[in-house]
């Protein structure tokens, strides 16, 4: 089948970013419309290419695990205005393929086993009733700077072997980073000074090894026939300890705003807290939190949905819209904290599938049941306004909310 190419395409439409006023945790409700009736169509991308947006689920896991397209571009550049698709730095686990990619990604997988994840739940547990300690001193809180941004935090600091005193500058940065408002010089100034901070700590790790991530990575790296160079531990350290906090703590404080403003789903988790798991996955789903899905480039020619696409051009796995997918998900626009499905997309798919989603897991498990029965009468301070959430940028989350009991 061939179609007409997104390039030539005079009347090719903007790319939907934009959230129904009606519900705040639902994409673009142009993406039903899509689904049905387009699935695999041209879109412009903010960042100025025209791209072939891919709506429906089993076509966007079709795109995330074929080797014939490549994640250069990692998860969300198009929706920034001066990407200049320069080639991945080295390090980049996110935007390398093929073997680099899995040469850097076997020396990080034995650190994010489901064996080693859950011999922190003791600790995450312990930190988390430690901020809830806190909280309940007082009569109200923010829950994203009092509760959901200090627990990943510190579970990433304490693997990596990064000072938790130095939060204030990490998390400042890493906004930076995952936003879309600073320009290119802006955000390559911040990469720049968090890779310094980094190797800083790298190097003492190399004269003096502890029990901690960078440590460990280190010594597997001088293992193996190519190990690690300095800039290449940078960039790894950098994107473990932005990624390490910024989605989970995000990710919590959207969970409590639903689920308030759900009342019958929080009331069946409260009922019901041994099946967190399963409400866990439900929220992943119903969030997508990696709100502007994962953008890829095509290395050869291929057909995605019937639609022919050629080498060079770019596509968008809409995971977003993929976690919407009736076809998938009876319902699914409504939040059911009893749908049993692990097959969402909000670890995306395939070889380039979040490393951390195992310790994102048991964060958000510990976190919430924590919150449930240990806070029954949290509410929202002040209700809450479109402003509040954070529309520009690869996470969605909120600026902040503001919560009594």
């Amino acid at each position: 089948m061939t179609e007409t190419r997104p390039a030539t395409r005079a009347d090719i439409p903007e790319f939907p970013a934009t959230r129904p006023e009606s519900c705040p945790f639902d994409p673009d409700s142009a993406f039903t419309r899509l689904r049905a009736e387009d699935p695999v169509t041209p879109v412009r991308c903010p960042a100025g290419m025209d791209a072939w947006l891919v709506s429906r689920y089993e076509d966007i896991r079709a795109v995330l695990a074929d080797p014939r397209v490549s994640a250069r571009a990692a998860t969300s550049n198009h929706m920034l205005p001066d990407y200049d698709d320069a080639d991945p730095l080295p390090g980049a686990i996110l935007s390398h393929d093929g073997e680099e990619h899995a040469r850097l990604r076997r020396l990080l997988i034995g650190e994010f086993t489901v064996r080693r994840m859950e011999a922190l739940r003791p600790y995450i547990q312990r930190i988390t009733d430690e901020h809830i300690d806190g909280m309940l001193k007082g009569a109200d809180a923010d829950l994203l700077t009092d509760f959901a941004l200090p627990i990943p935090s510190l579970v990433i600091c304490e693997m990596l072997g990064v000072p938790y005193a130095d939060r204030d500058m990490f998390q400042h940065d890493s906004q930076v980073l995952i936003g879309f408002e600073a320009d290119m010089a802006t955000r390559e100034a911040t990469a720049q000074r968090l890779r310094d901070y980094l190797r800083e700590l790298i190097e003492q790790r190399m004269v003096e090894p502890r029990d901690d991530l960078v440590s460990r990575l280190i010594a597997r790296g001088n293992e193996t026939d190519r190990p690690l160079i300095m800039e290449e531990l940078e960039i790894l350290a950098l994107s473990l300890l932005v990624a390490g906090h910024e989605t989970t703590a995000n990710t919590i404080v959207l969970s409590m705003s639903a689920l308030l403003a759900n009342p019958e789903q929080l009331a069946a988790m409260r009922a019901a807290p041994e099946t967190i798991g399963t409400a866990v996955e439900e929220l992943l789903r119903y969030l997508s939190v990696v709100q502007f899905g994962i953008f890829r480039y095509a290395t050869e020619d291929l057909t995605v949905g019937g639609i022919d696409v050629k080498a060079g051009e770019w596509l968008i796995a809409a995971t977003q819209s993929g976690n919407r997918d009736e076809q998938v998900y009876p319902h699914a626009d409504r939040l059911d904290v009893t749908r049993k499905d692990r097959t969402h997309l909000a670890f995306g798919f395939g070889a380039h599938q979040c490393i951390g989603q195992q310790l994102a897991r048991i964060e958000l498990q510990v976190a919430l049941t924590a919150l449930l029965q240990r806070v029954p009468g949290l509410r929202l301070a002040e209700p809450q306004a479109p402003s509040d959430f954070k529309h520009n940028g690869i996470v969605y989350g909120l600026r902040s909310m503001p919560v009594t009991w």
